[in-house]
């Protein structure tokens, strides 16, 4: 798929990564749709892709509301015209080991709201979005890709039931859509990111900071470019779909 000119909208899009690869397509000529629910960094994100020399529009929207996700779709098809690839990037953390105890007393356990938040956004959200971009481009012709952001928590990651459960069921959706939508000339592929240096990471105590890099072959954090760069291959060889490429400075092997 030819970056010039097309149309790709990316949930999470007003900062971190999200903002980051909206930028990046934006300087390869992309016309960026991005979605969040922040006006402010949404205003800054589009002024930035604008910057880098494309078109942006921005779109209020929880994503783990299936009207408020359709009926962003379908303004972005208004606005644009057609739509020819989603990034699933939209995530929440709600971090808390399952039952926290000490010495044969319980002094902690997640809590269903933590699971539950976790799970409407970071694995609900990315399905209702993956519905609505592929309905519409299918409706409208339109061959296209669909982007979904894993993470190596997938694999599990003490501390995370709730978002290494969303993660590894948001990396079981590629092969499955990858396989559903091939035969409406639809591409399906994931990122699982290592840690990578965002807002989130940058909040980290610099003693975690330091074990948590130490861990890590390549002796650095990821950078937010470098997971960009991962989605415009994607988005550019058209041989690549129903895998996931694993961007994590060979963390996880």
């Amino acid at each position: 798929m030819k970056l010039q000119d097309s149309v790709i909208a990316i949930t999470g899009g007003g900062q971190g990564l999200g903002r980051a690869m909206a930028e990046h397509l934006a300087s390869k000529g992309t016309k960026v749709a991005l979605i969040d629910l922040m006006p402010e960094k949404l205003d800054e994100a589009v002024a930035a892709c604008k910057a880098a020399g494309s078109e942006a529009k921005s779109y209020i929207c929880n994503v783990a509301k299936e009207e408020d996700v359709e009926k962003t779709f379908e303004a972005i098809i208004k606005d644009f015209g057609h739509l020819n690839g989603l990034i699933n990037n939209a995530g929440i953390l709600r971090d808390c080991l399952m039952v926290k105890a000490k010495e044969c007393k319980v002094e902690r356990r997640m809590e269903l709201s933590q699971w539950q938040a976790v799970i409407d956004v970071n694995l609900t959200g990315v399905f209702l979005c993956g519905r609505e971009a592929a309905t519409r481009m299918i409706k409208n012709g339109d061959q296209g890709v669909i982007i979904n952001i894993a993470s190596i928590s997938r694999a599990g990651n003490m501390g995370q039931s709730n978002y290494s459960a969303a993660k590894a069921g948001v990396s079981a959706l590629v092969p499955v859509w990858a396989r559903e939508l091939a035969r409406h000339g639809i591409r399906c592929a994931g990122i699982a990111p290592g840690f990578i240096e965002t807002e989130m990471t940058a909040s980290m105590k610099p003693e975690v900071l330091e074990k948590m890099i130490a861990g890590i072959p390549l002796k650095r954090m990821g950078q937010p470019e470098e997971i960009a760069s991962a989605a415009a291959f994607i988005f550019e060889n058209d041989y690549v779909s129903g895998r996931i490429i694993e961007v994590d400075g060979a963390l996880r092997l």
